[in-house]
């Protein structure tokens, strides 16, 4: 590896790795597949939101922010779509009905739906604006027609490493048995509280939306 493209992967995974571990919709989502659902949702959820960030770092390396730049409106209508699902995803945790995790004799939560957590993930993932703004803001600009196919590979895929990584670790902590025991009696509160905060981040989406298109 030569020193530019070290330079490159520094200054583009020094703003990433950051930002990933900042509390947003997609770590809301893994939280409370993880609680709520066990290990293997929570993982499912993670393989959803590792694959929606992969997404996003291959578009933005082959032109996202120059799509984005050039089509205002479309940039716009990414921010419309993205807040109207989070607080669509929010209403729905807010008014679910209550039921009790249930725990089994080997003291992990019973997987409920856990087929669907992978779409979930990814869902919220695709539809969250902070990933689209991250990756067209940071990783678009570094790549030029000089950046060898190699280095673009390596970027998706440490992208991918990275939140594999972070959201397992996320997973394996929220999901465990002493976790879901003090949290099983409150669950239905957790599921209201992460819908409260996918309406409070779709909300302040829709009117960072609206104020963008004013300007």
């Amino acid at each position: 590896m030569d020193l530019s493209a070290a330079t490159t992967l520094i200054a583009v995974f020094g703003v990433f790795i950051p930002a990933l571990m900042l509390p947003g919709p997609d770590f809301v989502g893994v939280v409370r597949a993880s609680i709520t659902r066990g290990t293997r949702a929570g993982l499912l959820t993670t393989a959803g939101v590792t694959t929606g960030l992969g997404f996003y770092a291959t578009l933005s390396i082959v032109g996202l922010a120059a799509i984005l730049t050039q089509f205002h409106w479309l940039t716009v209508a990414v921010r419309v779509l993205g807040g109207c699902y989070l607080i669509y995803l929010g209403a729905r945790l807010v008014l679910t009905k209550a039921s009790p995790v249930e725990i089994n004799t080997d003291g992990c939560p019973t997987v409920i739906g856990a087929g669907r957590s992978f779409l979930l993930g990814f869902g919220i993932t695709l539809t969250n604006p902070k990933a689209v703004v991250l990756f067209s803001a940071v990783f678009a600009p570094a790549i030029s027609q000089q950046t060898p196919g190699w280095l673009m590979v390596a970027m998706v895929g440490l992208v991918m490493l990275s939140a594999g990584i972070w959201y397992t670790l996320v997973t394996l902590f929220m999901s465990s048995a002493l976790v879901v025991r003090r949290f099983r009696n409150v669950q239905h509160w957790i599921e209201r509280a992460a819908g409260v905060c996918f309406v409070v981040i779709g909300g302040r989406v829709l009117v960072n939306a609206r104020t963008s298109m004013a300007t």
